[in-house]
């Protein structure tokens, strides 16, 4: 069985967990998605404490969304997340800590079989404010999850990525300072009616 990664980066909370739901509903385990969201995302932080008093009540039937924990990023901050790739990042950080290689969110999506490019700006999109929904999905579900991908206001990577260098960004760095509130803001804004 050939498996491909498939990843979506999304300007809110709400696209990126209606995405997941249509992921789960497609068939596509639990074990094999992942949301990593910047905690500033609205409903996030509710989702996760949430996700976590449900996650531990009702155990692993309830779906993804309920296991949303809180944990932090090099170079993004705090995060809300769940799925493989943030069993994945946790443990390349306490890896690159005890002198590893790479860790955190690019560590977790390059193993996954993301370029390091892309891996790039979608460590950024988080670091901005946005959500990332990863999946691992057999070569006969690769369409199938790619539309549900696009569903929900994916972006477009080319589009971002030269709104990011307009504003001066040339990669991502992990020892970056996490952007504030009110960072995060002025970012959105400047996304709005923009693919």
């Amino acid at each position: 069985m050939t498996t491909r990664t498939v990843t979506g980066l999304y300007d809110n909370y709400d696209a990126a967990s209606r995405t997941v739901r249509d992921l789960e509903a497609a068939n596509i385990a639990d074990s094999d998605i992942s949301i990593v969201a910047h905690e500033s995302a609205g409903g996030a932080v509710a989702g996760a404490e949430t996700g976590a008093s449900a996650g531990a009540v009702i155990g692993g039937g309830a779906g993804l969304l309920a296991g949303l924990g809180i944990l932090a990023i090099p170079g993004v901050g705090p995060v809300v997340a769940a799925g493989w790739l943030v069993a994945t990042a946790v443990g390349a950080v306490a890896g690159a800590a005890a002198g590893g290689a790479t860790g955190g969110l690019i560590g977790s999506l390059t193993s996954a079989g993301v370029s390091r490019d892309d891996a790039d700006f979608y460590a950024e999109g988080v670091r901005r404010g946005g959500s990332l929904v990863t999946a691992r999905v057999d070569e006969s579900q690769v369409t199938t999850a790619e539309m549900i991908l696009n569903r929900h206001g994916r972006i477009d990577r080319a589009s971002r990525e030269h709104v990011y260098r307009d504003t001066g960004w040339r990669g991502y760095d992990e020892k970056a300072i996490p952007y504030t509130p009110a960072e995060i803001a002025r970012e959105r804004s400047l996304y709005q009616n923009r693919p």
